[in-house]
């Protein structure tokens, strides 16, 4: 039995927090009974509400909830935080609204634990993933960016920026080294970028998917502007190609 840790990053989620949470420890719970195998770990990314408050709580309640207090703001700094102090064999994140229906965890454990993958994302733009409630503006954003990475980086995965991703812990360190220590959302294209260049075994999962536009915070056009220059920075790091 292999041991995971699932972090949860979030900032200023306390109308939704407890209930996906609980949501969450449930379906894992039920799945996998041992509770001494599995953590959930709410990383809070400086909230100022009643998030931690309440993540605190979850915490005291149930022994396979964690809370990571992460001084400052950033999706990245809050996943390097928690993997970086995790035990666990396999680490990974889900967004909060549980937008990737929770069977497809069933998915990846399988692909990592029995399979051997040393990476696993969801990809909202496989030919198989059903997409639900996603605004229009939204879809082609990403299926823009995603062009851009194929374009500029020269990439073969499909979703760089799905937040449903998992990997061997053992190659997370590996993958720092190389380049993937963004702070912000763009973390989590890093991984699988680094990922290609390291040529670890990949596996792209197609995932049904359910937009939660009520509860998004991400502001396209500025967001856009930092994985520009994101992307600049990190194709700088490219290792140079070994001859043979």
């Amino acid at each position: 039995m292999k041991s995971f840790d699932i972090t949860i990053p979030v900032l200023n989620e306390e109308e939704t927090l407890e209930k996906n949470v609980k949501t969450l420890y449930f379906f894992i719970q039920q799945h996998f009974p041992n509770r001494s195998d599995w953590q959930i770990t709410i990383a809070d990314n400086g909230s100022t509400d009643k998030t931690r408050e309440i993540a605190t709580t979850l915490s005291e309640e149930h022994q396979e909830i964690n809370l990571v207090a992460v001084p400052k703001r950033g999706v990245g700094l809050a996943l390097k935080t928690s993997w970086g102090q995790s035990q666990a064999d396999i680490v990974g994140y889900m967004d909060l609204d549980l937008a990737t229906d929770l069977p497809h965890f069933l998915e990846v454990y399988e692909a990592i634990a029995v399979e051997n993958y040393d990476l696993v994302y969801g990809s909202r733009l496989h030919p198989n993933s059903k997409v639900i409630n996603r605004p229009f503006k939204r879809e082609v954003a990403s299926r823009i960016f995603n062009k851009l990475l194929k374009l500029y980086l020269g990439v073969q995965f499909s979703d760089g920026m799905c937040g449903f991703k998992f990997l061997k812990r053992e190659i997370y360190p590996k993958l720092r080294q190389v380049g993937a220590e963004n702070d912000g959302w763009f973390f989590s294209t890093e991984l699988l970028t680094v990922g290609e260049w390291l040529n670890l075994k990949i596996k792209e999962l197609p995932i049904t998917w359910t937009d939660d536009t009520s509860s998004s915070k991400v502001k396209i056009l500025p967001l856009a502007k930092r994985y520009i220059r994101s992307m600049i920075e990190l194709k700088k790091k490219k290792p140079l190609p070994i001859n043979e």
